[in-house]
C-alpha cells in the first residue's frame, strides 16, 4: 500500500470572506464554515471559529479534539465511516495543511477526557499544539442529557471538528504541494530477498476502547473499538484517517486524531524499514475491562507476531491505570514467546514522583520508555485570553483538575491562574512520539 502526503506549509491563518491559500496564508470564510457545520449537525449551537497563534498569551480549555486539515485528491472521504461512507484507506494521495490544526473546544461544559492548551508562556512547553496555529472550533451543543455528566461522548463537537478539518482541507484542491511524504508499505510476502537478513519488527498499538457503553471509544473505520479484536493492519491506514480519537481517557494520555494522522513512532519505523530492520506492520489491538478479555487479546497479539516472524516488537498504549494491565500482559506474553519488546507509555508516580509508575509491573519488562508523569503539578499565571471556559476546570470533573483541595484550593482560580496535574494537558504526554519531554535522574 502506497500513501503519498503532499504537504503545504501554512505561515498564517486568517478569517475573511473567501476560502483561499496564497503566499503561505490560509484564509477561511468563517460564516461559510459555520453555516456548513450547522447544516451538517443541528445539535451544534453557539458556533464560533477563533484563531490562536504560537506565542499568544492564550489559554484554550476545555479542548476536546485536535485534527490536521487534509483532503484526498481522489475525492474520497477523509475519515471513512465518520464523515462519510466506509471506503478503503491507506493508499492514494493526500494534501495536508502543515503548521496548523483544527482544535475543538467546548464553549461551556468540559468532560473527563478534555484538556488544556497554553499557546504562550511557561505552559506552552507542555504540549506540541502550542507550536501550531490553532483553528479553534468553539461551540456548545443541545445534547442536554450529558451536559452535567463527567464523561461525555461529545459526539456533535468531535464530528464537527472532523467535518471542519475536511472542509478546510478542500481549500488545498488547486494548491501546489511543497514536499511529498511517501510511505510505500510493501506486501510482507512479496518483499525482495535483501530483507531476509534483517530482523523483523512489529508495532503493537493499543488504542483506547474500554468504555462498554458505545460512543466514547476510538473508532476504526467508524467502528467502535470496544467491539474490536486484534488484527493486522498497514501503518498507512493509521496515517490516512482510518482511526480517530475517542472522548474517553485522561487528557494527557490520549492520542488525538492529529497524532494518529502523523503517528511519529510509526513514521520513524517506516524511515528505517529496509535499512536497519524489516518493518512487518502493525498489530492493532485494543484495551479491555475484564481479565479474560485482556488475556484473549494478548494471546491473539502473540500469535500474530509469531506468524509474522517478528524478532522484536514495540508496544504502546493509549492511557494508563487499568490499561496498564493490557499493556504489561502483552509485553510479557511476547517476551515469553521469545520476542524482545520495547514499551512506550506515560506513568503515574504521584505528585512527588515516588509512586509505582504502572498499575502492574513484571520483571520481564526490561525496556520501557516513559513519556512523562501524569501527576506532576503545573502552577501557572493567568493568560490574557481564554478560549472556552476556565470554570470547566473546577466544575466538570476533568481528569487533572478539581473544584476544591484543602491545601491547593481550586484549579481555576478567580484571578485566572491555574493549578492542575499534568493529566490535564491535552495529549500532553504525546505517547504517539512527538517527544516534548525528557527524563533526568535526581
Amino acid at each position: 500500500m502506497k500513501l503519498e502526503i503532499g504537504n503545504i506549509q501554512v505561515k498564517d491563518v486568517v478569517l475573511g470572506t473567501e476560502n483561499s491559500f496564497a503566499n503561505g496564508v490560509l484564509t477561511i470564510n468563517k460564516q461559510e464554515a459555520i453555516d456548513f457545520l450547522k447544516e451538517k449537525d443541528d445539535h451544534l449551537t453557539d458556533v464560533d471559529i477563533v484563531i490562536a497563534h504560537p506565542g499568544d498569551d492564550t489559554r484554550i480549555v476545555p479542548v476536546v479534539e485536535v485534527i490536521e486539515p487534509r483532503m484526498r485528491v481522489d475525492g474520497r472521504t477523509l475519515f471513512p465511516g465518520v464523515t462519510d461512507e466506509v471506503v478503503p484507506a491507506g493508499e492514494g494521495e493526500l494534501k495536508a495543511f502543515k503548521g496548523c490544526c483544527v482544535t475543538v473546544v467546548a464553549k461551556e461544559y468540559g468532560s473527563f477526557g478534555d484538556g488544556v492548551i497554553d499557546m504562550g508562556g511557561e505552559g506552552a512547553k507542555h504540549t506540541y499544539w502550542s507550536q501550531l496555529i490553532n483553528i479553534c472550533l468553539v461551540a456548545d451543543t443541545d445534547e442536554e442529557f450529558e451536559k452535567h455528566e463527567q464523561q461525555k461522548c461529545n459526539h456533535a463537537l468531535r464530528w464537527g471538528g472532523h467535518r471542519l478539518a475536511e472542509w478546510i482541507g478542500k481549500i488545498a484542491e488547486n494548491v501546489a504541494v511543497e514536499e511529498t511524504e511517501v510511505y510505500d508499505f510493501e506486501p510482507v510476502l512479496k518483499r525482495d530477498d535483501s530483507r531476509k537478513e534483517l530482523p523483523n519488527v512489529v508495532a503493537v498499538l493499543q488504542p483506547q476502547s474500554q468504555m462498554e457503553a458505545l460512543g466514547y471509544n476510538d473508532l476504526w473505520y467508524g467502528w467502535d473499538m470496544n467491539k474490536y479484536l486484534p488484527s493486522y493492519v498497514s501503518p498507512t491506514e493509521v496515517f490516512d484517517g482510518a482511526m480517530i480519537s475517542g472522548s474517553f481517557m485522561p487528557a494527557s494520555s490520549k492520542w488525538s486524531t492529529y497524532e494518529m494522522q502523523n503517528f511519529p513512532t510509526l513514521k520513524e519505523l517506516m524511515k528505517h524499514d529496509g535499512k536497519e530492520f524489516n518493518f512487518v506492520g502493525v498489530i492493532m489491538s485494543n484495551l479491555n475491562v475484564a481479565l479474560d478479555q485482556k488475556e484473549r487479546c494478548a494471546v491473539m497479539v502473540r500469535n500474530m507476531a509469531l506468524n509474522l516472524g517478528a524478532d522484536y516488537a514495540l508496544v504502546t498504549e493509549e492511557g494508563y491505570g487499568n490499561p496498564d494491565t493490557d499493556y504489561v500482559r502483552c509485553q510479557v506474553i511476547l517476551e515469553d514467546a521469545g520476542i524482545p519488546v520495547v514499551g512506550i507509555s506515560n506513568e503515574s508516580v504521584g505528585r512527588d514522583g515516588f509512586g509505582q509508575p504502572l498499575v502492574t509491573l513484571d520483571e520481564k519488562l526490561t525496556a520501557l520508555v516513559s513519556t512523562g508523569n501524569v501527576g506532576e503539578l503545573s502552577d501557572l499565571p493567568a493568560c490574557a485570553t481564554v478560549i472556552g471556559n476556565l470554570e470547566a476546570l473546577n466544575r466538570d470533573g476533568m481528569s487533572g483538575s478539581w473544584g476544591y483541595d484543602e491545601i491547593l484550593g481550586k484549579s481555576g482560580r478567580d484571578d485566572g491562574s491555574i493549578i492542575m496535574e499534568d493529566n490535564n494537558w491535552f495529549c500532553g504526554d504525546h505517547i504517539s512520539g512527538f517527544c516534548i519531554k525528557t527524563m533526568k535522574e535526581v
